[in-house]
């Protein structure tokens, strides 16, 4: 028979291991926003997990709160990644870009379809989660994208950032600093979603219909594609750069690539385009704009590792 006291005891357990279970979504999503990769960020939250599992009942309830425990533990084995990140990324075979993500609606449609995700796995997506921030994360260094994104994006403090990446808090101040120089023009040049809509569905239009003009027409001068197949998809090694370059080298795949289904889609939450064969997404393209609303870069994922949230719808 159970006594009051293990009843309590019991129930503060549960309500421990509830609270505790509640903080995955937003470990997953800090993990994701510092890597760049959803695989990561899971491998990233089942090795803070299992810390936090390895530790005595009498260790985890003298932990005043489970979620900064979990969030300290979580940033610290992101920045160890990170750190040698850039050694295995040296190995990748050719241009190594962020994983793509749907939209969280589409995503949790497939999962009905009796793929068994769970929504709590969902990123939310923000503008610290487009492509192109993802992009400029890569340029920093791993201890600015860590404090960068702990404290601008997820708003903890400098005293508790510092505790994670082991400086000071003048310290994370600099380096905040400096990573925000690098998100600048990101910052200021907020993408608004319509008019990206309106660009990359007349991209798509001027593709299909092999119009190198309107291609031209709808690129930067400057404008930079890449395409990431990760050895394990056909893929350009290198980027191409210049509106009529890239123009020219869409249209030879337009003509040589055998029939494929090109549709609008949600990118890291902005449109975007996936290409289709045989019921599984090839392709995942995110645009940049500039200024002038015109294409700047093109991100083409191929890498079919980084586009197992693709196949679910």
């Amino acid at each position: 028979m159970t006594t009051p006291y293990e009843q309590a005891a019991d129930e503060r357990r549960d309500r421990g291991l509830s609270a505790v279970m509640g903080e995955r979504r937003q470990l997953l999503n800090l993990a994701y926003r510092l890597l760049g990769s959803l695989a990561d960020a899971e491998d990233v939250v089942q090795e803070t997990y299992t810390r936090w599992y390895a530790m005595s009942r009498a260790e985890q309830e003298a932990i005043e709160s489970p979620g900064a425990w979990l969030t300290k533990v979580a940033g610290r084995v992101c920045l160890n990644l990170l750190g040698s990140a850039r050694a295995r990324r040296e190995r990748y075979v050719g241009e190594w870009i962020p994983e793509p993500l749907p939209d969280p609606a589409e995503w949790i449609a497939g999962a009905a379809g009796g793929a068994g995700v769970d929504p709590a796995d969902r990123i939310t997506l923000d503008e610290s989660v487009t492509m192109a921030f993802l992009v400029v994360f890569e340029s920093m260094t791993p201890a600015e994208r860590v404090v960068f994104v702990l404290h601008d994006v997820f708003r903890y403090p400098f005293a508790e950032v510092a505790e994670i990446v082991g400086r000071s808090p003048a310290a994370c101040r600099q380096l905040a600093s400096s990573a925000r120089r690098r998100t600048a023009a990101r910052a200021e040049a907020s993408p608004n979603a319509a008019r990206q809509a309106s660009v990359v569905r007349r991209f798509k239009a001027a593709w299909e219909a092999q119009d190198i003009e309107a291609l031209v027409g709808l690129l930067d001068p400057d404008a930079t594609a890449i395409a990431d197949g990760g050895g394990r998809a056909i893929a350009r090694l290198l980027p191409v750069e210049g509106a009529e370059q890239i123009a020219r080298f869409y249209l030879m795949i337009a003509r040589l690539a055998p029939p494929r289904t090109v549709l609008e889609r949600s990118v890291n939450g902005l449109p975007g385009l996936v290409v289709e064969a045989g019921g599984q997404i090839e392709t995942v393209f995110a645009f940049e704009l500039a200024d002038d609303e015109r294409i700047k870069h093109i991100w083409a994922v191929r890498n079919p590792d980084k586009l197992r949230p693709w196949q679910l719808f």
